[in-house]
């Protein structure tokens, strides 16, 4: 089968179509024909040699797609063979053919693209996880997001949408501030625009926001913590400026904040089922009844999985990017 599984570290050219066995379905797993596979962070930092793979977990690239099931592992239950799926994955989506436990797999919303269906499952897992689980986010609540324009930002803005929690976004340019509030952002604020925790509690009336979602750690993570009220919660699902953070215990202390993180790649695979039947049953309905959608903003084929990290890395998108590897109608 064609795979993308770079021989070395290094920049978007190292992502070059390549041939590999095709993975047999073990018990309780399926094997999935991929029809199209999501593009997300990890796997540009996977490609870069800064991401460490769980045990077990394949090497070729991508964590989430959609396609139809072709053959079972014994104990599967439910999923037969044609099914069309869409699915979190440790890794192998940038593939052919992949191998996914049956519990970490959805049904194709009615009337979705399957290169629409590969971008939901890695940032409704992601988003449902931290703020329904971790930070117990609650109707009526304010919630504090950056990157309101990536695939995590445009998910939680959907998820604070159907939940009944008002969200304020950063993003770094004024279209893109423009382009979260068309989403259903309550408010927008452009990061260049100086320190958006002055602004977040100007926003909430002094009080301050209930949860942060934050992906950004580095010299963000004290300005969360003042943008948060007393008593708030603050949830890391990533770093990109930095995993070495600077704590004023005293003034942790003074708020009683609640600080604390997650990981879904290493996650069991009972941990991400349980995620996946949370999701099922109260947020698929959505998709099918028009209340949702996918935010694809753009497709490439899988061998030009160089320039959708290219894109990915520039940061010119609004929401979520998909590799094809078949035609994209389910």
């Amino acid at each position: 089968m064609r795979a993308i599984d770079p021989a070395r570290p290094g920049g978007p050219d190292v992502l070059v179509v390549s041939e590999r066995p095709v993975p047999e379905p073990g018990p309780g797993e399926v094997l999935i024909r991929v029809h199209a596979a999501g593009v997300n962070r990890p796997d540009v930092l996977q490609r870069m040699g800064l991401y460490s793979l769980p045990p077990g977990a394949p090497s070729i690239l991508g964590l989430e797609c959609a396609g139809e099931v072709v053959a079972t592992g014994p104990d599967v239950g439910s999923l037969a063979i044609g099914a069309p799926v869409t699915a979190l994955v440790s890794g192998g989506a940038y593939a052919d053919y992949v191998v996914v436990p049956e519990v970490q797999c959805l049904p194709v919303p009615p009337g979705m693209r399957f290169d629409e269906a590969a971008t939901l499952p890695e940032t409704w897992f992601t988003v449902w996880a931290n703020l329904t689980d971790l930070a117990q986010a609650q109707p009526g609540e304010w919630l504090l997001v950056h990157g309101g324009t990536s695939g995590i930002g445009t998910t939680a803005i959907d998820y604070a949408r159907v939940r009944g929690l008002s969200i304020i976004v950063t993003a770094g340019t004024d279209a893109k501030c423009d382009a979260a509030r068309a989403l259903g952002a309550t408010h927008a604020i452009n990061y260049n625009d100086g320190d958006f925790a002055p602004i977040v509690r100007e926003l909430t009336g002094g009080r301050g926001v209930d949860v942060v979602l934050d992906m950004v750690g580095g010299e963000y993570f004290p300005r969360n913590l003042a943008a948060l009220r007393d008593g708030g919660r603050h949830v890391s699902i990533a770093f990109q400026k930095g995993n070495r953070l600077e704590l004023d215990v005293a003034f942790l202390m003074r708020k009683r904040l609640h600080v604390t993180g997650s990981l879904l790649r290493p996650r069991s695979v009972a941990e991400k089922g349980a995620i996946a039947l949370a999701l099922r049953n109260q947020v698929w309905p959505l998709f099918a009844d028009g209340t949702l959608k996918a935010h694809l903003f753009k497709t490439f084929p899988l061998e030009q999985a160089d320039d959708a990290h290219r894109l990915m890395e520039s940061g010119g998108h609004v929401g979520k990017i998909a590799l094809t590897l078949t035609p994209a109608t389910a």
